[in-house]
């Protein structure tokens, strides 16, 4: 089993910036790849980045050069650093950890962008 638990969501003005995290506790061993996921109000939860093992990073078109997605092995945790935060980046974040067999979620994270 993996947990994960996500932090630093909040309020924040348009053109503002947040950081989250996840850090993940329990058999991390498992995991190949990490990513960050979100959900708007009566919204699917899309894919905003992903990162694996290896560090290579894939993004959404609609936060490509804004967001930016980190991991730090020796903390278990990865980041997402946000900038340039528009009102429609608004959603609850969730943090996935992977590997072919198996996924693990979070419980989120609230995001509010106010304009």
């Amino acid at each position: 089993q993996v947990q994960l638990v996500e932090s630093g969501g909040g309020l924040v003005q348009a053109g503002g910036s947040l950081r989250l995290s996840c850090a993940a506790s329990g058999s991390i061993s498992s995991i190949n790849a990490m990513g960050w996921y979100r959900q708007g109000a009566g919204k699917q939860r899309d894919l905003v980045a992903t990162i694996t093992s290896g560090g290579s990073t894939n993004y959404a078109d609609s936060v490509k050069g804004r967001f930016t997605i980190s991991r730090d092995n020796a903390k278990n945790t990865v980041y997402l650093q946000m900038n340039s935060l528009k009102p429609e980046d608004t959603a609850v974040y969730y943090c996935k950890g992977y590997n072919s067999r198996y996924a693990y979620w979070g419980r989120g994270t609230q995001v509010t962008v106010s304009s």
